[in-house]
This record gives C-alpha cells, sequence and structure tokens, in this order.
C-alpha cells in the first residue's frame, strides 16, 4: 500500500484548497479495545477441536501394559504408569474406547496376545467411529535408554532455558516415573512417531518441532464401568444432527440427554472435563465428596450471587492450550493476546474471589493458592506492551507508546511524514517542465520514496516517458512513477520505516513469547482448575433448578438406597411424575422382577435407578429426596435394542450379547438392569433364558450383582421357574380397574401382576376395536384351554345354524291357512334372516 503526499496544481486554486495527502498506517491512541468478536472467537476454537487427533503407543509385556498418548487439542502427552492387564487386554480396550484413537503405535517385536487383540481393533466396526491405524516400528526404537534420552532431549516450552542438563532431568523426573520402564518405553516410541510423521507441523521447517506444552498422568484405579450400549440407552448422551445448514460439516448437536441438561458450561474446557467426568465415573469417595461440597456450597441462598459472579469470570478462559501452541510455533494470532489477556485477568478475578471463600473446600484452597503472581506478571506485561486497538486495526502485533524509544522515534517520523513530503514535492514540480500540472512523493515498502506525475496527453510512447534528471521506475494507474536525487537521499536518510518498525516490534512479540511460555505451567494449571470450577457451578445450577439433592455413600451397604427417586429426563417431559424408591443390598432381595401392564413404568423405573446411581458415581446432586450409593463397579444394561445392518446381526443377537456381557463381567458390587429380556424369539425359549440367567445369578448367592428385571413373561412366577428365598422380590406397577378402564398409578408396590392388558394398552395406541375384541376372545380360549377356530369358520357356522332355523320356519308354515300372508312372512323372517346369512 503506497503512502502519498501530493502538491497542490500550478493552476489557481480557492485558497482552503488543498491537494490530498494519504493516510499513514499510524498506531492510534491506546485504549482498550472491546477486544474479538467472541462467536469468532469459540468458531475458531471448535474449528481446532474438530481437528483434534489423539496418537496413542502401547507396549504389553509379562502381564504389564504401558500406555502414552498425545492429543493435539492441548498439546499434552498423557501417560499411564505401568499397570496390571489380563491377557484379554480388557484395561487396553478400555482405555482405547474413552480416548478413541487415531493411531495406535506399537512395536513390530511383539506378543501374539497384542498382535491379535490389535489384528480384531484394525477390522472392527461395532462401536466405533473410526477404525485406528495400527503402526508398528521397530523394536529397536522402544529401547529402555533410547527412550529416557529422547525425553531427556526434548524441546519443552514449560521447561525454563536457564535450567543446566542436571537441572532439567531433575525437573523431569519430578513428573514421569522414570522406574516404570514399560511406561517410559512407550513414551520413547511415542515421540519417536511424532517426530517421523511431525504431527501438526507438517509443513513446517524441519527444525521446529512437534509443540509438547505439557506431561500429564492419567489412571484408571477407582472407575466404574459402564459400556457404550449403556450410555446409549439410559441417554446419559444422545448425539443428533445439526438443524443448521451452515453446522452439518461440524457433526452433530448433543440432544435431549443427561448430559445435554446439566451442561450449563461457560467455558469450552469446562464443557470437555464434565464430559470427561460422564465417561470416567469413580468410586473414590474423597473426589467425590470433594465435588459435592462445592455444588452444596453454592445452592446455599446467601452464596447465589458469587456464584453467578464465578460463573461471568468463567465465560472468559478461552482455549489457553492452542493459544500456546501456536506461540510455541510463532503462529500467534492478534485475537490472541487480547484472548489471553482476558483469560488471566479473569483468573486472578477467580483466585481473589475464591481467597474470600472457606479455605475448607479443597477446590477454593488450591484456587486461591495455585494461581500465583505469574498470572499478574503475564497480565501485566501484556497489557502494557501489546496496543490491543492498534493490532486490531493493522491485523498485526503491535507495541504502545513508551515501550521502545527507537519504535516511538521512528513512529513519530513516520507520522510527520504526509507534511514533510509535501514540501518535498512542492520543491521537486518547481524544477519539473511547465507543462507537468502537479506531482507527488509516495512511500511503498520495500520500494522507498518515488515521485509520482500524471501521465499527460503527449506521453504515448516509452520513450516518452523520459525526463531529464529522474529514472524512470513503472506506470501505474496512470501515474508515472521516477527516482530523483531527493527520493534517494530520502531513503538514505530515513529508509524502509514500515519494515524496520515491523521488525522490532516483532522481536518484542518473541520476547514477550518466550515470557509467557515460560509460566506455561501455571497457564495449564489455571485451566484445569477453572473447568473443574465451571463445571461444578454447572451442576450446582442444575440441580438448584431441579430440586436435586446431595446422595450419601457408604462403602458398607453394597448396594444403592433411593428414597423417592425421579427420572431427570422423563420429569421434564411429562406433566406430572410419580417418584418411587429403590432398595437393594447386603445378602436379600438382590434380584428384584418386576410386572405390570404395559406402559405402566417399568422402563422408566429401571433407567431412573441406573441415572441416580450414574449420577451420584459422577459426583452430582440427584434427582431424589435422598440416595444412600454403597460400593458399584459397574453398571450392565439390556433395555432395548438398535437394529444395524452394519452390524450383521438380529435384533435378539444383539439382546444376547448385551446379556452375556453381564453374565460374564458383573460382580456382587455391579448394577444390572434388564427389560424384556427374550421378547425377540419363541415364547418359550425367550422364557427359558430369561429364568436361566437369573438362576445363573441367584446360584452366586451372597455373590448375586444387583439385578432389576422388568418382564411381561408372568410365567416366570405362575410356574415358579425361580427358586424361592430371600434373594428374590417381586415387585409390580400399582393399577386399578375402572370398568372397562385401567388407571395407572406409575407406582412400585410389592406384588406381582395378574395380567398384561395387553389389548387396553392396544386400544389407547388407536387398534381398530373389532381387532381388540377379538384378541380378548383368543385369549380367553387360550386361559380355558379351549380350541381357538378361525373367523371365518365361525362366520360359516353361524350362517350353517341361520339357515337351518329359517327352513324350520317355513316347514312349520301352514299353507292352506286363508290368514297366511306370504309377503309379511318376508318381510319380517325371511329377509332379515338371509341378511345375516349374506
Amino acid at each position: 500500500m503506497a503512502s502519498t503526499a501530493t502538491t497542490p496544481s500550478r493552476t489557481p486554486q480557492p485558497p482552503g484548497l488543498r491537494a490530498s495527502l494519504a493516510s499513514f498506517s499510524c498506531p492510534a491512541v491506546p485504549v482498550p479495545g472491546p477486544g474479538p468478536d467472541p462467536q469468532e472467537v469459540d468458531e475458531e476454537e471448535d474449528e481446532e477441536e474438530e481437528l483434534a487427533e489423539i496418537h496413542v503407543c502401547v507396549l504389553w509385556n509379562a502381564g504389564y501394559l504401558g500406555i502414552a498418548y498425545y492429543d493435539t487439542s492441548d498439546s499434552t502427552i498423557y501417560f499411564m504408569p505401568d499397570a496390571p492387564d489380563h491377557e484379554s487386554l480388557t484395561l487396553l480396550q478400555r482405555v482405547l474406547n474413552e480416548i478413541n484413537p487415531r493411531s495406535v503405535v506399537t512395536s513390530a517385536k511383539q506378543d501374539e496376545v497384542m498382535t491379535q487383540f490389535l489384528g480384531k481393533l484394525a477390522s472392527q466396526e461395532h462401536g466405533e467411529p473410526m477404525r485406528p491405524e495400527i503402526i508398528y516400528l521397530p523394536s529397536v526404537d522402544f529401547g529402555v535408554e533410547i527412550s529416557k534420552q529422547r525425553l531427556l532431549s526434548g524441546s519443552y516450552s514449560f521447561i525454563p532455558d536457564s535450567m543446566t542438563a542436571t537441572e532439567k532431568i531433575l525437573f523431569l523426573s519430578s513428573i514421569i516415573p522414570f522406574d516404570c520402564l514399560l511406561m517410559v518405553r512407550a513414551l520413547g516410541g511415542l515421540l519417536k512417531f511424532l517426530s517421523r510423521r511431525r504431527i501438526g507441523v507438517e509443513l513446517e521447517d524441519h527444525n521446529v518441532s512437534v509443540p509438547i506444552l505439557a506431561f500429564k498422568k492419567f489412571v484408571l484405579a477407582h472407575l466404574v464401568s459402564i459400556d457404550q450400549d449403556t450410555y446409549s440407552v439410559l441417554q446419559i448422551f444422545k448425539s443428533e444432527s445439526h438443524p443448521s445448514v451452515y453446522k452439518v460439516a461440524s457433526g452433530l448437536k448433543e440432544g435431549l440427554s443427561l448430559f445435554g441438561i446439566l451442561n450449563r458450561c461457560r467455558c469450552k474446557w469446562g464443557e470437555k472435563l464434565l464430559r470427561l467426568w460422564f465417561t470416567r465415573p469413580t468410586q473414590d469417595l474423597g473426589e467425590l465428596n470433594s465435588r459435592l461440597d462445592v455444588i452444596q456450597f453454592f445452592l446455599l441462598p446467601q452464596n447465589l450471587d458469587m456464584a453467578q459472579m464465578l460463573h461471568r469470570l468463567l465465560s472468559h478462559i478461552k482455549n489457553v492450550p492452542l493459544i500456546l501452541k501456536r506461540m510455541k510455533l510463532s503462529h500467534t494470532k492478534v485475537n490472541d493476546w487480547q484472548v489471553l489477556y482476558k483469560t488471566v485477568y479473569s483468573a486472578l478475578g477467580l483466585r481473589d474471589a475464591c481467597r474470600s471463600l472457606p479455605q475448607s473446600i479443597q477446590l477454593f484452597r488450591e484456587i486461591a493458592q495455585e494461581f500465583s503472581d505469574d498470572l499478574l506478571h503475564i497480565a501485566s506485561l501484556i497489557g502494557k506492551v501489546v496496543d490491543f486497538e492498534g493490532s486490531l486495526a493493522e491485523n498485526r502485533f503491535t507495541v504502545l507508546p513508551n515501550i521502545d524509544p527507537e519504535i516511538d522515534e521512528k513512529k513519530r517520523r513516520l507520522m510527520g511524514l504526509p507534511s514533510f513530503l509535501t514540501e518535498v514535492a512542492r520543491k521537486e514540480l518547481e524544477n519539473l517542465d511547465s507543462r507537468i500540472p502537479s506531482c507527488s512523493v509516495i512511500y511503498i515498502p520495500l520500494i522507498g520514496f518515488l515521485l509520482s506525475i500524471p501521465r499527460l496527453p503527449f506521453m504515448v510512447e516509452a520513450s516518452d516517458f523520459e525526463i531529464d534528471g529522474l529514472d524512470f521506475m513503472f506506470l501505474s494507474e496512470e501515474k508515472l512513477h521516477y527516482r530523483s536525487a531527493r527520493t534517494k537521499e530520502l531513503d538514505t536518510l530515513l529508509g524502509d520505516l514500515h519494515c524496520e518498525i515491523r521488525d522490532q516490534e516483532t522481536l518484542l512479540m518473541y520476547q514477550l513469547q518466550c515470557q509467557v511460555l515460560a509460566r506455561a505451567a501455571i497457564l495449564t494449571r489455571v485451566l484445569d482448575l477453572a473447568s473443574r470450577l465451571d463445571v461444578l457451578l454447572a451442576l450446582a445450577s442444575a440441580a438448584r433448578d431441579y430440586g436435586y439433592s446431595r446422595p450419601r455413600y457408604s462403602p458398607r451397604l453394597h448396594g444403592i438406597r433411593i428414597q423417592n427417586g425421579r427420572h431427570p429426563l422423563m420429569e421434564l417431559c411429562a406433566r406430572t411424575f410419580v417418584p418411587n424408591s429403590a432398595e437393594c443390598g447386603g445378602d436379600k432381595e438382590r434380584v428384584k422382577v418386576i410386572t405390570g401392564p404395559n406402559s405402566s413404568g417399568k422402563s422408566i423405573f429401571l433407567k431412573q435407578v441406573g441415572l441416580i446411581t450414574f449420577m451420584a458415581l459422577v459426583g452430582s446432586f440427584v434427582p431424589a429426596e435422598e440416595a444412600e450409593i454403597g460400593t458399584v463397579d459397574a453398571i450392565f444394561t439390556r433395555i432395548h435394542s438398535c437394529e444395524s445392518i452394519s452390524l450383521g446381526l438380529s435384533t435378539f443377537m444383539i439382546d444376547l450379547n448385551q446379556v452375556a456381557k453381564a453374565v460374564n463381567n458383573a460382580t456382587e458390587q455391579s448394577l444390572v438392569l434388564i427389560d424384556e429380556f427374550g421378547k425377540g424369539t419363541n415364547t418359550v425359549d425367550g422364557l427359558a433364558l430369561l429364568a436361566a440367567v437369573l438362576r445363573h445369578w441367584l446360584a452366586l448367592g451372597p455373590k448375586c450383582p444387583h439385578v432389576f428385571v422388568a418382564t411381561n413373561f408372568l410365567s416366570l412366577v405362575q410356574l415358579q421357574l425361580l427358586p424361592q428365598g430371600p434373594l428374590v422380590q417381586y415387585l409390580t406397577m400399582e393399577t386399578c380397574e375402572d370398568g372397562n378402564d385401567l388407571v395407572f398409578f406409575y407406582q412400585v408396590c410389592k406384588g406381582v401382576a395378574s395380567a398384561s392388558h395387553a389389548s387396553h394398552t392396544a386400544a389407547q395406541a388407536g387398534l381398530p376395536e373389532r381387532l381388540v375384541t377379538r384378541g380378548k376372545e383368543v385369549l380367553d380360549l387360550i386361559r380355558s384351554r379351549r380350541p381357538i377356530t378361525p373367523v371365518k369358520e365361525q362366520r360359516r357356522e353361524t350362517q350353517i345354524k341361520n339357515c337351518q332355523t329359517l327352513v324350520d320356519k317355513f316347514l312349520k308354515l301352514d299353507l292352506e291357512d286363508p290368514s297366511l300372508d306370504l309377503d309379511i312372512f318376508m318381510s319380517q323372517e325371511v329377509l332379515p334372516a338371509a341378511a345375516t346369512i349374506l
């Protein structure tokens, strides 16, 4: 973009008229700007999250598992200390199901068990959004010593440059347990893979390494096992297509689900942490109670204003790892500085607020202590150096005045340049041909100062452009551009001010980036604690609006006890909702068989028990008057099946797979929810399978899991297919018959249903009355053990009887009777009878 100064033309002009002076890109007065549009920032973060990938490295040896993975969303390497795993590699499968990696890296010299496992992983389609790429590296890349060297020689932005090699080793040793040799080998193989594939820096120079902003440990101890089928049938998560045509490519949105109604997080990382908690329900009572303490504190009426204020601050906590990654790669955008500035100052606000809150609550204490003065230092540096308004106006990094005297001097010269060039142009015009009406002196970055004159009518050929004392440069927009002695002198005196200012400001930006990256650890910790606070504030808000209560945890209970529980989703959709209680534990009533009419609420009751238990294991308040949760290590369900052509399995086969998973894995601490198992096949076969599964669990005695079974197989009770004993309890959904109507109370009570009342449900569903009536007739025949005759045969028998009756009446007529009127007989007897026959 050219900067121009123009002289007045030679023709007389009004005194006030001046030739236009082109504007220069000069820094404005340092006034804090409004910052980037939050919607644009969020869309930017969404775009980055869509591209996020996870690459995992796994090793299995001598019954132990070593795992490390790299997450491109936050440029962090996560590692799991060596953990024992069975030959079925259930722990590895659990980790892979949770992180859903894009690629799995392992050694080419691998145990046969691992080889078979990875082979199945690469070929399976069930339950996986995409099959991971399996990558085998030479076994030499996983050596212990070479892996340690890779770890110690890596370039990490969170390690200060001032550290010596010995200090660096000690620093990393405080983060990474080098005594876990299998995990160290996995880390070494992962680093080798990252450097070879150049994940995230494919288009950068080879001297630019893959950004690694942190090392973090992750563990799967104390977690409650829940499979994807359970998440689906309980509607913990539910993805739906996005209704906006502009976001179709971005995938799916959350539908009506437990996560959807509880997710009131204000920042993206809070939402991400809430989803992580939902995928990792835990048995760690200390962790669960610490979460509940925070929720209970914010539910107090006097703390409502504080909760709202903290929520407002959390809305300014943005994607810090993404900004740090850009800084590491020198790809920092203009908006990043404003976003980081607001994030840091919001974190300081959170710190000050938490210092005024009870320090007996662990989260408040951690925020008050760990949000150190490094945050104030970062905010002060950014606020004193970065010119936010100027940066947004010029779409590049600019600094405020009084930061660098040289930059200030060059900017002053640049700002005074237009009037100076106007004077230079006036003097140049005096020495030019009188036919030239006007001229101007312009400045073009990287080219310098040029003398510009309008193209005159006689200037047709290139030879006509020659002017004594001037060097012709180029023609542009009917303007001829020349170098003169004065413009060359200006080049020598002033130089390329634009480029010099940009170079110096870029150097300052690099120095500021180094200061920020040196304190990356505190920024990462800020994000961890702020997202945790965001999640708990969201759960507190939902608990306040929906009337949830705090659950209690009792390791000695070995079961659950729920007083007047409610289904968290159904109560939002139904006009009225009837709460129900549930209790199981100890050595009695571990298997609850629930019968009742169709549509009486059996499935809702089962899901309600599962959801309340799940919410308690996440650390949330629950929809119940009281809830006491014992030790629960897993939740299994068989509630409904989704057929899929891609699975190649029938509905009944899917049901069997779900039940088999519960039979093979459920322990005495597991919760099993089964709804209408066996209805997908022959009635007798289905009933037999259901009875066999329940008898298998009952035979375990006190080791029997907590089982809730809803069924319409009344023969299960009538034929006494289950052994009598204290382990079984029969429940039913209370109803009342009012004439031909059936009234549902949706209340669970002890007992067994006498009938399923399917005909009543069919009538409510809109089935024609004649079909419902026929169904009742068939049911009565079955109960009375009489043969069922088809409708056509019944009609034929009725016709024969009517014909016989008509013949008998005709034969009894006295045709010689003078009072006999055949017309009356035909109209009163024959025609009505004929109508019934036809």
